[in-house]
């Protein structure tokens, strides 16, 4: 029998109420199920990418991480640690209780902290811009670099000078705004049964409809 959505959905329920993924010992009490199980289940949800694992343990189930990335979200009564700037904006799309979050971070041009009150009606205040180094054709490569490299910073002079420091060309920036509307509604329907992830190929529609253009599809 094919346990793989039962093992997904406890991994987002553990994500969501307790800022971290259940072990694999206790989704198997959870679910009436054998370690084994549980860990083959989790293997197909990496192969499918649902789940990112690092050597058979939990790190990402995107907009959650279990390791720091940049950036953490504190709702109510839980943390998360946000897997980069897009997810963590999302966070309060998947978390029922908690329609307003704090994200923090630090830019990484000048070391500045930054925070920002972000909730699911509009689009935190700011001149900050947001910087995705990798484009998305090319961000399951090596997802957990593609999200540590999707960062918010001060400005764009700020990003110039970070991408001058690792000697890199700069990437896609987008102001506040527009990565709130990439986030909004991105991952819906996650915590539900059935959910289909919608690959990067068949989101170009969704890119667009949110103000992004070829360079940050990797197409141009």
């Amino acid at each position: 029998m094919n346990h793989d959505e039962t093992v997904r959905l406890a991994v987002y329920r553990g994500y969501v109420n307790d800022g971290h993924p259940p072990s694999v010992e206790e989704m198997a009490v959870e679910l009436a199920l054998s370690a084994d199980a549980v860990r083959e289940s989790l293997h197909s949800l990496h192969v499918a990418r649902h789940v990112v694992l690092r050597e058979g343990e939990i790190v990402m189930a995107h907009p959650f991480a279990s390791i720091p990335l940049g950036f953490s979200v504190m709702g109510t009564d839980t943390l998360w640690w946000g897997g980069c700037a897009w997810d963590s904006f999302a966070i309060p799309q998947l978390a029922p209780d908690d329609p307003e979050v704090l994200v923090a971070t630090q830019c990484p041009g000048c070391g500045k902290p930054l925070s920002w009150v972000v909730n699911r009606e509009a689009p935190p205040v700011g001149d900050e811009v947001a910087h995705f180094l990798v484009p998305m054709a090319q961000c399951w490569d090596d997802v957990v670099h593609t999200c540590n490299n999707q960062r918010l910073f001060c400005s764009v002079e700020c990003v110039q000078r970070w991408t001058e420091s690792i000697d890199v060309e700069p990437g896609y920036v987008m102001d506040l705004a527009t990565l709130w509307r990439l986030a909004a509604h991105w991952y819906e329907g996650r915590r539900e049964p059935g959910y289909e992830r919608r690959e990067p190929v068949r989101a170009l529609e969704y890119f667009r409809s949110v103000g992004l253009s070829g360079p940050f599809w990797g197409l141009d």
